[in-house]
Formats: structure tokens, C-alpha cells, sequence
């Protein structure tokens, strides 16, 4: 499987980045075909209450390379991307790699 892992840096107003991926950006990047798998973690602070280094950590997974590079070439991708700045003020980092089942 391909992955792409989206790491959300902490925003201003934690509430108004919940609701506006919930309702908006959430559906947008859904809406992106091929895609086999999306999932969110919404982070929370370690076992000692440590600050975790990220607010949301999205990953979205495809079947193939072949799958995942026609899915950033739609439309719909693009809007997803067209849309980081109406929310992500705080910056984000994407990361793309393969997964492998360990255990």
C-alpha cells in the first residue's frame, strides 16, 4: 500500500480548525478518487502530559503507486490542496511512503 501521512501543526483556535476539517476539508479531500483508506488522529498529550509535536494527523492510503498518483493528479485532490490555507495557517507537512504490517 501507498500512504500519504499529513501532519497538522498546532492552530490558533483549536475549536474553528475542528469544525472547518469536520465539515469542509474532511468531505473535500474524501470526495478523491482512489483513495482506499483515510483515517485522522486527533493528538493528545503523552502519558507524562507532554504536548504532543502535532494537532491532527491525517493518513490516506491507496492500493498502489499507479492509484495514489492518479488521485494527486484529480480535481478533487487539488481542491483538497487548494484548500490548506483556509485552515492551516499553522503549517502542515505531508509525507508519502509505503506501509508494511510488522506484527
Amino acid at each position: 500500500m501507498h500512504q500519504l501521512t499529513v501532519l497538522y501543526n498546532h492552530p490558533e483556535d483549536p475549536a474553528a480548525f475542528k469544525k472547518y476539517y469536520r465539515e469542509v476539508h474532511a468531505p473535500l479531500a474524501a470526495k478523491a478518487p482512489g483513495v482506499s483508506g483515510f483515517t485522522v488522529n486527533w493528538c493528545e498529550p503523552g502519558p507524562d502530559g507532554s504536548s504532543p509535536p502535532y494537532h491532527l494527523i491525517a493518513t490516506l492510503s491507496w492500493e498502489s503507486k499507479e492509484a495514489m498518483l492518479g488521485t494527486l493528479g484529480s480535481p478533487e485532490f487539488k481542491a483538497a490542496g487548494d484548500d490548506l490555507p483556509n485552515f492551516a495557517g499553522a503549517g502542515v507537512q505531508m509525507i508519502f511512503g509505503t506501509t508494511d504490517t510488522v506484527v
